[in-house]
């Protein structure tokens, strides 16, 4: 990672403090007033010893300094304690104000915009990639603050009293950041390099997973368990390197810091011998500024210290925020050109595609020019081999993927309705049903306000209440992790019933039976041909029994549509769709 790439997402991490800034206030004032009680601190202990040694007060003649002490040592305890609250918070705060960004670009990109990726990659995108910045912000952001206020706090101390101790610690103070910028740089690049590794080792490890049965039927169970165990030899050995910069951090920190306080112990100590005659403004080097000047040097490195051991936590962060802010900056780009109109419409939408080309999110094309004409109300059947560019334009359809062209609802080009408000319009049947509420009740209203008589009648159109009965808990039966107290047709009839609830202006189905036994997809067929009489419908399928009713076929190939007509028409005209039905059924039968 360049320099300039590495101090814009400096930039970027800072900018999204406002989100905590509160607690990160909070954490820094706590810090100050600790700071404060420190020197106090200081002052009454270089004042008991002074008594002590100098004027030969013994220490039951100070009472109220020894009470001052204690009250200073608790202080700073609670001081403490509500600081670390504070920077917890800012950083639990902001990290979840990041994850909830990404999850709603998420949202927006949809299906299509998420298969660019492994399921694990954005796993680690999600979780452990904005958890490490948690140290960032909960740490490292406060301690910036301090240790620049704290150490100008204790020079504010010392320069009455001796100037020569005050001028060494300023000084010396500068070589601490020095060092620690020079050795954080090869940590934050250690650090990408980590986290790139963490998120194609994950993305890797849970497609194998999901992969095991067909790996250990085709005897390559062992080759990929070679192969994951060389990228994770791979991973820890990234990870030890950001350990071993980590630990050379700290070591030149403490090297430094000895090397400043031994030089303020060394003045003093020449200076009680009469060797060194400077620095006390002419007043003599009293026990009591030797003493608070020798208490204080430590404090005084210390916040310079907590930010070098705490600059692992940057470079954690900006190894991090290297991934994050290119999905969030891509996204963004895609999101500021979306529409803003929300048009009034009621019924069935007519859809007009004049060279219509899907596109990727990188721009390139899926499909070729589309030019066709959905009426409001009509029935049609997208048919083809994979491949063909259904899918592709479905997802267009959904607001999921952009488009070259021009795409019409009703007179209004697609890509100038809000997508928020143009879904909300929509009805959708997948292949693999996704029931993500808790209960089968939530999973088809799915919050929306229904009457109990349109309830059960969306339960008896979708066959749902065949197998409710057999239900624990009925209609309110937990789902389950991945729908797992339903068998697929089950899962699939809650779908068609999740999309029936509401009229909507326009129906997609895609493989709606695909994954479902004969008596199911019956079921399934005839609660959506029933709604398809409801609104304009588009439904994708490989099958072409059972749609001899609809209004209108296409056959998709190459990304074009080349042939249209009725069942009928075209299962007695030469062309694509009779070669389907002849290889389906060896023969064609009217």
């Amino acid at each position: 990672m360049n320099k300039s790439r590495q101090q814009y997402l400096v930039r970027w991490l800072k900018e999204q403090r406002h989100y905590g800034r509160r607690w990160l206030r909070l954490s820094v004032i706590t810090g100050v007033f600790s700071a404060l009680l420190i020197i106090t601190q200081a002052g009454i202990i270089a004042r008991i010893l002074q008594n002590f040694i100098i004027s030969h007060h013994p220490a039951g003649d100070t009472p109220g300094l020894l009470v001052a002490l204690a009250a200073c040592f608790a202080g700073r305890s609670l001081l403490h304690y509500l600081r670390e609250m504070a920077g917890f918070r800012a950083g639990s705060v902001i990290r979840e104000a990041i994850r909830q960004q990404i999850i709603l670009r998420l949202e927006a990109r949809g299906p299509a915009g998420t298969t660019s990726r492994a399921v694990g990659s954005w796993t680690t995108l999600l979780q452990e990639q904005i958890d490490n910045m948690q140290d960032y912000y909960a740490r490292y952001l406060p301690q910036m603050s301090l240790a620049t206020l704290i150490p100008v706090l204790i020079l504010i101390t010392l320069l009455p009293l001796n100037w020569a101790a005050a001028l060494i610690l300023f000084c010396t103070a500068p070589l601490i950041p020095l060092f620690m910028a020079m050795v954080g740089m090869g940590a934050a690049e250690a650090n990408r390099r980590n986290f790139q590794a963490l998120a194609r080792l994950s993305g890797d490890f849970l497609d194998r997973l999901r992969g095991l049965e067909t790996l250990r039927l085709f005897h390559r169970g062992r080759a990929e368990q070679a192969a994951i165990a060389d990228s994770t030899g791979q991973f820890r050995l990234r990870t030890m390197e950001v350990l071993r910069l980590a630990f050379l951090s700290s070591a030149v920190l403490e090297f430094f810091a000895a090397i400043s306080i031994a030089v303020v112990a060394v003045y003093f100590g020449f200076s009680y011998l009469g060797v060194l005659h400077f620095g006390d403004y002419h007043r003599g080097v009293t026990l009591f500024a030797g003493f608070l000047a020798l208490i204080l040097a430590p404090e005084f490195f210390q916040p310079l210290r907590d930010l070098g051991n705490f600059y692992h936590a940057k470079a954690q962060a900006i190894g991090a925020a290297d991934q994050l802010e290119a999905f969030l900056s891509d996204t963004e780009a895609a999101s500021q050109s979306t529409g803003t109109l929300t048009p009034d419409r009621s019924g069935p939408c007519t859809l007009v595609a004049r060279d219509l080309i899907a596109m990727t999110a990188t721009g390139e094309p899926l499909t070729g020019p589309l030019n066709f004409i959905l009426p409001a109300g009509k029935r049609v059947v997208l048919a083809g081999v994979s491949g063909a560019g259904k899918t592709s334009l479905i997802n267009v359809l959904l607001g999921f993927l952009p488009y070259q062209g021009s795409l019409t609802v009703d007179g209004t080009e697609l890509r100038d309705i809000r997508p928020d408000h143009w879904q909300q319009q929509l009805a959708w049947v997948g292949q693999n049903p996704r029931l993500p509420a808790e209960t089968l009740r939530d999973n088809i209203t799915l919050d929306r306000p229904c009457d109990r008589q349109q309830f059960q009648r969306v339960l008896e159109c979708s066959g749902i209440n065949e197998f409710i009965a057999d239900l624990p808990e009925g209609i309110d039966t937990p789902a389950g992790d991945d729908a797992v107290r339903l068998s697929v047709g089950q899962a699939q009839r809650v779908a068609v019933a999740r999309a029936l609830l509401l009229p909507s202006a326009l129906l997609l189905l895609d493989e709606p039976t695909a994954s479902l036994d004969r008596q199911s997809e019956q079921h399934v067929m005839h609660a959506l041909t029933e709604a398809s009489l409801l609104q304009t419908t588009l439904m994708i399928t490989h099958q072409p029994e059972g749609v001899q009713d609809w209004d209108e076929i296409w056959m998709m190939a190459g990304g074009k549509i080349i042939q249209k007509g009725s069942w009928q028409a075209l299962a007695v005209t030469p062309g694509p769709f009779r070669d389907m039905l002849a290889q389906r059924h060896g023969e064609i039968t009217l």
